[in-house]
């Protein structure tokens, strides 16, 4: 028995080979592990496509396998799941010396940072005692939680899982495992992976070629796994012919001194986008993505590939959603991030935490309130102006304005039995009133709700199996989990969607066209992001000490340089490298070294013509690239100054008169602005951002309203002008009542203690006629 290594560049067909090799061994029931979950409906489908059946095998991720070891052990423990480990964590904190941590702790951030670094320190198999200083203690406490509670966390399984393989004989039955996708392996990984080997037939695929700059941050991973394998080690040569010549010779040459070959022609494979703002670019990265889509290629053929896909999601989706891209963005988003998880939490920070007007009337505007959102603005709006602000005073006013009904949803939450047991029924009123009970809910909106209903209703469970382990738990403990359960976004590979993916993802997906994004110095390389706790030279110096942990990190301009590699090498047909050449406010951007590194592999004039700009100054497309009807409606207006004739032609031909006629009158409406102290303030101004560009261009109307208006400012407040008015009242009152209070025409100093009795009878009459909710401090403030 022994590891057998197949290591090669990308596209050699290592994995192919692989594959082959696990479908040859299904007779001794083979397990097939892979990278990530949606990798093995992917990779299934692979196979059956190739054999019509498998009967036999397994396939699933690094943590199915531990899982089943450790099941099938004697000393098996329930896990806990994230929710259950949070709060472990803080227990954790609230019983550990902190020292110097004490000030920090009292920051959300950090338990999740230090659950972050045990997690760590558990994969890479340390123990307590391994450590020093605070850490140590913090470690064997949050140990002591666990061992009191009778749990494991999933890192403690994996650990227990390794430790079985490797010192009992019967753990595993000699079956054939495969492996690829996996270039950083965790300590517990590699004990398993090591331990396997000793008992089964094991192979291992890893990209990787010795010398090369591009794979300098797998040295350490492919110098273990050759010393595991050696002699076993299959090393594949490259294959250029299984790509067009431009991209071959990019993944020959990237990062590479030199190949002594002459660049090749980029005959349409290989492109450069250039484009001014975050949205600028990704809308000239949508017009593109249309245009594939209606010449015939597949929407789940193509891959948006980005350095992390939380920093793009809300601008892909503006810019993807406005030309009706349609997309998938893989991955998890926390619950507070959905527009579901935004309105349960905003109801249970009014009901629970104190909450103000602010929180309540956040739920009640929303689908899920089931009220009509007129009646909701016009009882805002009462309130608003007056200043309601306080959670107790803008029940109790919404409830009189609404002739004394009360809010189903509070009183929903009030009469549950216990606090859980009034967020499940909460989040079920909720998706009754947005969906309806008469048809199921349709559209990706509803799939959206329905993810994070699935999502809080399993974070519901998880809270009970708290309680039932004798935890004790809090409202505020249950909104904090709330607002950092994971919610599903969506799938990889589902029909009819472009997908969405990260570096990390990307490296074992196979597509038609990829687009990189974000190569701009700053965004890629990125900036390395380490622990609070464990810095890179502890984590160096218990790897030396150990031997066995595995928590250095490999260097991480080397570790991006290796990942914008397999970004390239994923498409098939064509890939596109995306930058912002700059920013929204119109200043350059450097670009990323990758990109300059990627330009100089071909001839300059070859670069020239591949590269394609959209200026900060564009802001609507050629007519015959207009993306959508509105776009095309825009463009058209915009032609008529140019060349009038051409676009009557055009609106006439495409029954588009009407329309134009009404965007030409808009210039001849009485709207030019003429006043002299608002055309000085604009001649100040010599810069726009794109944003506000872009605001005006969309609609000139909610421009004016936002940025001028300011709809903000309609909150009743203490300002100047309400002390003016209360000032004015009072002093009118007390100059009419002299005569027939004092009865004097004129005060003199005999009359200065009356005058002061009467001032204060004339300013609390004044007083009374202000309509608003204030404070004892506000209104003797005023």
């Amino acid at each position: 028995m022994a590891l057998t290594l197949l290591a090669g560049p990308a596209n050699a067909g290592k994995v192919a080979l692989l594959l082959e090799r696990y479908l040859d061994a299904l007779t001794h029931e083979p397990f097939l592990i892979v990278p990530n979950r949606s990798d093995v409906d992917r990779v299934e489908r692979e196979l059956l496509a190739s054999c019509g059946a498998l009967m036999g095998g397994q396939i699933g991720t690094f943590d199915d396998l531990f899982r089943r070891l450790a099941r099938d052990g004697g000393e098996h423990r329930p896990v806990a799941t994230e929710a259950q480990r949070a709060l472990i964590v803080r227990r954790a904190l609230t019983r550990a010396p902190l020292n110097g941590w004490a000030r920090s702790a009292r920051f959300a951030g950090f338990a999740d940072a230090l659950s972050s670094t045990l997690g760590e320190l558990e994969s890479g198999l340390v123990e307590p005692a391994e450590l020093e200083g605070d850490l140590s203690g913090l470690y064997s406490e949050y140990q002591a939680e666990l061992d009191g509670l009778g749990l494991w966390d999933e890192d403690l399984r994996r650990r227990a899982a390794a430790e079985r393989v490797a010192g009992e004989l019967e753990a595993w039955e000699g079956r054939p495992v495969f492996a690829y996708g996996f270039e950083d392996l965790t300590g517990a990984q590699w004990a398993l992976l090591e331990a396997l080997a000793g008992r089964a037939e094991v192979t291992v695929s890893l990209p990787y070629e010795p010398g090369r700059p591009a794979f300098a941050s797998l040295e350490r991973t492919a110098a273990d796994l050759s010393e595991l394998a050696r002699p076993r080690i299959e090393e594949l040569p490259p294959r250029p012919e299984v790509r067009p010549p431009a991209l071959a010779h990019l993944e020959r040459a990237l990062f590479s001194a030199t190949t002594g070959a002459e660049p090749p022609e980029i005959d349409g494979t290989l492109r450069f986008f250039e484009g001014a703002g975050r949205r600028g670019t990704l809308e000239r990265v949508a017009e593109e993505l249309l245009t594939l889509i209606r010449a015939g290629t597949r929407p789940e053929e193509i891959a948006l590939v980005c350095p992390r896909v939380e920093r793009y999601r809300a601008p892909l989706e503006t810019a993807l959603g406005s030309l009706g891209v349609p997309y998938a963005i893989e991955g998890l988003i926390r619950f507070d991030q959905t527009e579901f998880g935004r309105a349960v939490l905003s109801l249970l920070r009014f009901a629970w935490q104190g909450g103000g007007r602010g929180q309540l009337y956040g739920f009640l505007r929303s689908p899920y309130s089931g009220l009509a959102r007129a009646s909701v603005d016009w009882v805002e709006g009462r309130l608003r102006g007056r200043a309601v602000e306080t959670g107790e005073r803008t029940e109790e006013e919404t409830m009189r304005l609404r002739d004394g009904h009360p809010l189903p949803p509070l009183e929903l939450l009030r009469k549950a039995q216990t606090p859980l047991a009034a967020v499940a029924d909460l989040a079920r009123f909720m998706l009754r009133a947005a969906h309806g009970l008469e048809s199921p809910p349709v559209g990706e909106q509803s799939r959206q709700d329905l993810r994070a209903f699935e999502a809080l209703n399993r974070l519901v469970g998880e809270l009970d199996g708290w309680l039932a382990l004798g935890g004790s738990l809090t409202p505020d403990e249950i909104v904090a989990a709330a607002e950092r359960a994971p919610v599903r976004a969506a799938v990889a590979g589902e029909a009819g969607r472009v997908d969405v993916v990260d570096l990390l993802r990307a490296r074992t997906r196979r597509y038609e066209i990829v687009f990189v994004l974000g190569l701009e110095e700053g965004t890629l390389p990125r900036r390395n992001e380490g622990s609070p706790f464990l810095d890179e030279e502890t984590a160096r110096e218990l790897d030396s000490r150990l031997r066995r942990s595995r928590l250095a990190r490999p260097d991480s301009v080397e570790r991006d340089r290796y990942l914008f590699y397999t970004a390239c090498t994923r498409a098939t047909r064509r890939l596109y490298l995306v930058r912002e050449a700059a920013n929204d406010e119109g200043g350059p951007r450097e670009p990323s070294p990758f990109w300059d590194e990627v330009r100089g592999l071909f001839a300059e004039d070859e670069v020239r013509r591949a590269t394609m700009r959209r200026p900060l100054s564009a802001l609507t497309w050629p007519v015959e690239q207009a993306p959508t009807d509105r776009e095309r409606l825009r463009s058209l207006a915009s032609l008529v100054p140019v060349d009038e004739e051409a676009a009557h032609a055009l609106a006439q031909a495409n029954g588009w008169e009407r329309q134009l006629d009404r965007a030409l009158r808009a210039f001849e409406r009485p709207t030019r602005l003429t006043h002299p102290l608002v055309l000085e303030e604009l001649r100040k101004k010599a810069n726009f951002g794109v944003t506000e560009l872009e605001t005006f261009a969309d609609c000139s109307s909610i421009w004016f309203v936002d940025r001028l208006i300011g709809p903000r400012t309609i909150d009743q407040v203490v300002d100047p002008r309400l002390r003016g008015q209360v000032a004015h009242s009072a002093l009118h009152k007390f100059f009419a009542g002299v005569p027939k209070r004092l009865g004097v025409e004129k005060l003199g100093a005999e009359q200065l203690d009356d005058a002061l009795e009467h001032m204060r009878e004339c300013l609390s009459e004044a007083m009374a006629g202000v309509r608003m909710e204030l404070t004892d401090l506000q209104r003797r403030e005023l």
